[in-house]
C-alpha cells in the first residue's frame, strides 16, 4: 500500500478515482486500487467512458447485442455505462456500509440537460434506477436549472454528486438546494439516513483562467498572484460549508438521521506544469472530504506527495486576503465564475458529443 496515499486517507480525505473501463473492472485493476491506493470511490463522465469504449474491446459483445436489437445510440449509450456503473458499485459495496458515505459511483445525468429541470430529473431517475445499487450517485450540474432538480432528487431519496460549482454563492444555493431535498425526503417519511451527497467544487480551472487574465495585466504584483486564486476559493467554499453544516437547520435535518453534503475538490489535476503537480491534494487537506483524482495525479501523489495537516480550517482570512489583492490588480472575479460556468457547462456537453460519436462508431463497425 501507498503510504504517502494512505496518510491523505487517514487525514479524513477520502481518494476517489476520476476515472472507470470495463477493462479495470474486468481484470481486478479496480479492486487492487483500492487496496493498494486507498481508493473509496469512482468518479465518471463521458469523456472518461468515451475513452473507455474507444481503448477497448470489451465493449464489443455488448455493442454488437444492442445493435442487432436495433436500439438507438443514446440506449446504447445508456446500457454501456450504467452496465459498468453497476459493476464497479458491486466492487465498491463493502465500503459503503450505512455507517460510511465513502464506496460510491458517479454516473452523470445525460450532459445536453444541463439547462433542463424537468428532462435532469427525468435522467437522475432513469440512471438511479437502471443502476439499481444504493451506492451510486448521480451527477447533476450546479446550473440555476439544475438546482431544484438536485431538490427533487434528494426529496425522492436519490443520492446527488452536485459537480460543475465553481463559486461560493452557487455553492451556498447547492446547499440549501440539499437541505430543502432532505426536508422533503423527511416530510415524506423517507430514511434520510439512506441518502448521500457530495458537492463537487471544481479547483484548477480557476487557476487556469485566472491566471490567463494575470499574465495579460502583466504588473509584478499581477504575475505574483498566479497559481493563489484556486486553492483561496475552495477555502472560503469550505468556510461557507462549515456555517452551513452548524446551522439550527441542519441540526434538525442530522437529528433525523441525515448525512451532510461533504465537499469534493474535483478538477486537480494540475494544467501548468510550472506548479508542484500534487498541490491541489496537499493545500486542500482537511478531514471529511473528498478529493477525487486522474490516476496520473494520484500516482504522483503516492510518489511525493506531503501531508502537512488540515490546510483548509481557519484559513477563510487569508484567503480573502488573495482576493481583495486579485482585485487591486484588476481581476473581476465575478466574471471569472461566469466565464468558468459557461465554458463547463460547454465542455460538459462537448463531452456527451464525443461520447456519442464514439458509441456511434462502435455501432457501425459491429453493424459490417
Amino acid at each position: 500500500m501507498s503510504d504517502r496515499l494512505k496518510k491523505l486517507a487517514d487525514a479524513g480525505v477520502s481518494i476517489w478515482l476520476d476515472d472507470l473501463s470495463r477493462e479495470r473492472i474486468e481484470t481486478g485493476n479496480l479492486a487492487d486500487l483500492i487496496k493498494e491506493k486507498s481508493v473509496v470511490g469512482v468518479t465518471t463522465n463521458p469523456t472518461i467512458f468515451a475513452a473507455a469504449i474507444a481503448n477497448g474491446e470489451r465493449y464489443d459483445g455488448q455493442v454488437r447485442k444492442l445493435v442487432e436489437q436495433g436500439e438507438p445510440v443514446d440506449r446504447v449509450i445508456f446500457e454501456l455505462t450504467t452496465e459498468d456503473v453497476r459493476n464497479a458499485c458491486d466492487i465498491f459495496e463493502p465500503l459503503a456500509g450505512e455507517e460510511s458515505a465513502d464506496g460510491r459511483v458517479s454516473i452523470e445525468v445525460e450532459p445536453t440537460l444541463a439547462n433542463d429541470t424537468e428532462g435532469t430529473i427525468a435522467s437522475a431517475r432513469a440512471l438511479w434506477s437502471a443502476v439499481d445499487r444504493s451506492n451510486v450517485l448521480i451527477k447533476i450540474p450546479a446550473t440555476k436549472e439544475g438546482l431544484p432538480a438536485i431538490t427533487a432528487a434528494i426529496a425522492e431519496g436519490i443520492s446527488v454528486n452536485v459537480t460543475l460549482i465553481f463559486g461560493k454563492v452557487r455553492y451556498q444555493e447547492v446547499m440549501d438546494a440539499y437541505l430543502t431535498g432532505l426536508e422533503a425526503a423527511r416530510d415524506a417519511g423517507l430514511d434520510l439516513s439512506r441518502i448521500q451527497s457530495v458537492a463537487s467544487f471544481f479547483v484548477s480551472r480557476i487557476d487556469t483562467e485566472v491566471d490567463a487574465r494575470l499574465e495579460k495585466i502583466g504588473s509584478d504584483e499581477a504575475l505574483a498572484l498566479r497559481g493563489k486564486a484556486a486553492v483561496a476559493n475552495a477555502r472560503i467554499a469550505y468556510a461557507a460549508y462549515e456555517e452551513v453544516f452548524a446551522s439550527d437547520r441542519w441540526k434538525q435535518l442530522e437529528a433525523a438521521g441525515a448525512n451532510p453534503q461533504r465537499p469534493l475538490w474535483a478538477s486537480t489535476g494540475v494544467k501548468n506544469p510550472d506548479y508542484s503537480d500534487t498541490m491541489y491534494i496537499t493545500e486542500l487537506v482537511v478531514a471529511n472530504t473528498v478529493n477525487t483524482m486522474p490516476e496520473k495525479t494520484m500516482d504522483a501523489f503516492a510518489d511525493h506527495g506531503e501531508v502537512q495537516g488540515d490546510q483548509v480550517t481557519g484559513k477563510a482570512d487569508e484567503a480573502q486576503a488573495v482576493f481583495d489583492q486579485l482585485a487591486a490588480v484588476g481581476i473581476d472575479f465575478e466574471d471569472v465564475l461566469v466565464t468558468v460556468e459557461h465554458e463547463g457547462v460547454d465542455k460538459f456537453k462537448k463531452s456527451w458529443t464525443e461520447l456519442t460519436e464514439t458509441v456511434q462508431g462502435q455501432m457501425e463497425k459491429a453493424a459490417a
